[in-house]
């Protein structure tokens, strides 16, 4: 298993750092890790795309998805057939978003791996890939000159929070407030609570996680959270004016 994750996430992770470094040789490790970042998320943003857009589907399709709930409400077994079918008549795939995060989690496991034990000021050759030569000058592992990246910092861990916070804001769709009279339901309560801590909890996580690895996982955080944001915003944007076309 810890084979398979460094010949995955952690080398190919490596390579493209000590890359970098070779080709920019005026960058500290800070910039790096921005421009892996941006690599990362353009990589991605295929995934992200199709996951955004969904989003945007699931919502314009919402109140035909609620009237065939009410209509198959004393039968579950049919109402999850139904909404199966429904979602395949549509052409939309409700678990497409899931890759996109998963994939975010190894990716900082390997950051936090290679900064943890000093960064990437001495490389190691046998992690090299035969067409990635290591640099000829010293790495600076202080980002800007002042912020050490295999340090902890709690004005990074509080901008990674900060972000991932206006993040979950724009991109956790709103849950349906609580009607009167309303009948209890699993799935309204267990919406609501993930909206509650996509929203709320999970920020505050991410800064209690982020001040405890290093300042260089916060980076990350913070570009791939503002990035989310920004493309976020431009996806919308894309799918409405694409909308207006069609109507």
């Amino acid at each position: 298993m810890i084979s398979f994750f460094t010949a995955i996430f952690y080398q190919p992770i490596y390579n493209v750092l000590v890359f970098l470094m070779t080709l920019l040789p005026w960058a500290d490790a800070g910039v790096i890790i921005i421009l892996v970042t941006f690599i990362v998320r353009l990589i991605l943003f295929p995934l992200s795309q199709k996951s955004i857009r969904t989003q945007l589907r699931m919502k314009d399709i919402a109140p035909e998805l609620e009237a065939l709930k009410v209509k198959y409400k004393d039968d579950k077994q049919e109402q999850a057939k139904q909404t199966m079918a429904f979602y395949k008549e549509k052409g939309v795939n409700p678990f497409s978003g899931f890759f996109a995060i998963l994939i975010q989690f190894p990716i900082i496991i390997s950051l936090y791996s290679i900064f943890r034990s000093g960064g990437i000021s001495k490389v190691d050759p046998h992690l090299l890939y035969s067409f990635v030569h290591a640099p000829n000058h010293v790495v600076s592992m202080v980002f800007l000159g002042f912020i050490s990246l295999t340090s902890k910092n709690v004005i990074f861990a509080l901008l990674a929070g900060i972000t991932q916070f206006f993040q979950a804001q724009i991109i956790t769709p709103k849950a349906a407030p609580k009607v009167a009279g309303e009948e209890k339901s699993l799935g309204n309560d267990l919406a609501r609570s993930m909206t509650f801590q996509s929203k709320y909890v999970f920020p505050i996580m991410i800064f209690f996680i982020a001040y405890a690895v290093s300042a260089a996982v916060s980076l990350y955080w913070i570009v791939s959270n503002t990035f989310s944001i920004g493309q976020e915003l431009y996806v919308r944007w894309q799918y409405k004016k694409q909308s207006k076309k069609s109507v």
